[in-house]
């Protein structure tokens, strides 16, 4: 166990945790306590279940995901994960998941009544109220940003995420999401996700 992860998991429930100098660098982007930066793309992380983070940065430093010439700020975060060991990995997974922000403010407008019934078929995987399945593979997608769930739809529909035959949850993903005819019902999708975030 690094350093790093015995200083995380020393911390009260009620501490937030502070970056190793390891990691500090994730805050660059996805600012402090991983609250996200929509000015540059980078998603709210913080809460993120540990599971899910970890096996993400392993796709990233796979190239499993990240090294498709459309996902630009997927090509971003590629060599930021690839710099990491799998040590290093499970350390920012613990870090990601101990940290705390206020909720994702809602910017994408679309009709939640319609995302609702759009909605539908993902409760097989993501649940009904949003809240994810480590079993499944499916995360909490009560934590994201609004924005960020409409680009990672739009990289799933079109092909840059979810296509490499190594990433079976993401060629789900890409199969699943094909339901969604068109930009309109991305939006009503999200818009209704957004009504599950956690307070």
């Amino acid at each position: 166990m690094g350093l790093a992860l015995v200083c995380l998991t020393a911390l009260a429930e009620d501490e937030l945790p502070v970056p190793a100098d390891d990691f500090v660098y994730c805050t660059v982007c996805h600012g402090v306590q991983l609250m996200g930066n929509p000015i540059i793309k980078a998603p709210r992380l913080s809460g993120m279940e540990p599971w899910y983070v970890e096996k993400q940065l392993q796709n990233f430093k796979k190239g499993i995901r990240g090294l498709h010439g459309d996902d630009a700020f997927g090509y971003e975060m590629q060599p930021m994960a690839a710099a990491l060991s799998d040590e290093q990995i499970r350390e920012v997974a613990t870090f990601v998941n101990m940290t705390r922000s206020p909720a994702a403010q809602p910017t994408v407008r679309g009709d939640a009544a319609k995302g609702k019934i759009l909605y539908a078929p993902c409760a097989a995987c993501h649940g009904i109220n949003g809240e994810g399945n480590e079993a499944l593979g499916s995360p909490d997608l009560r934590i994201a940003n609004d924005w960020y769930m409409v680009t990672q739809l739009r990289n799933f529909k079109n092909g840059s995420r979810g296509g490499n035959p190594a990433d079976i949850n993401g060629m789900q993903m890409r199969a699943s999401v094909q339901l969604l005819a068109d930009d309109d019902a991305i939006m009503d999708v999200v818009s209704y996700i957004t009504t599950l975030q956690r307070k």
